[in-house]
């Protein structure tokens, strides 16, 4: 059942924008950080003849999901679609730094992919319901001023993962800390 559009105070649009903010900003960065590290994982994971694979399941499997993601938000709510795909980009996370061979990093990769889909189309489904059609122009903008942020910062951030921890860390970059 489709959510209305809410009356939100600004404090609680703030609020809620620095949730999503961070959101598109893993989901984004989690494309650029992984390409420093990719020398270093088939050093350690071997298969050279797969390294693309690495970059494409990923792509891949979020464009595919993106409309899958909006259709199934329009059917099920925005809201809980959104919350899924942060869990399915989550998983897809972890279980990509615990990859032991090539094979496993791909499929993980597409794992986190089709979360990622549903992370880019759900953060503007929940933009849509959470401030009038006047304002979204504003707050999408905002969004797409991450875009920037992540291409100069994920290979910088990626990097140093790499050199000073394990290439295992550029995946778990996006998972919250343990408390």
């Amino acid at each position: 059942m489709p959510e209305a559009t809410a009356a939100l105070t600004p404090r609680q649009i703030i609020t809620a924008m620095s949730g999503l903010v961070i959101a598109m900003l893993l989901a984004m960065l989690d494309n650029m950080i992984v390409s420093p590290a990719l020398p270093t994982i088939v050093g350690d994971l071997g298969g050279l003849d797969h390294l693309s694979w690495v970059v494409t399941g990923y792509i891949l499997a979020s464009t595919v999901a993106t409309p899958i993601w909006g259709k199934l938000g329009d059917l099920f709510g925005h809201k809980a679609t959104f919350m899924a795909s942060i869990t399915i980009f989550l998983i897809g996370s972890a279980l990509c730094g615990m990859s032991q061979d090539m094979l496993q990093l791909i499929l993980f990769r597409a794992i986190q992919g089709l979360g990622a889909g549903g992370l880019m189309v759900g953060i503007m489904s929940v933009i849509g319901l959470m401030v009038s059609p006047r304002e979204r122009g504003k707050y999408q903008g905002i969004m797409m001023a991450v875009m920037p942020a992540a291409m100069v910062g994920g290979p910088l951030i990626g990097g140093f993962i790499t050199d000073n921890l394990s290439w295992g860390g550029v995946f778990y970059v996006n998972l919250p800390p343990r408390l």
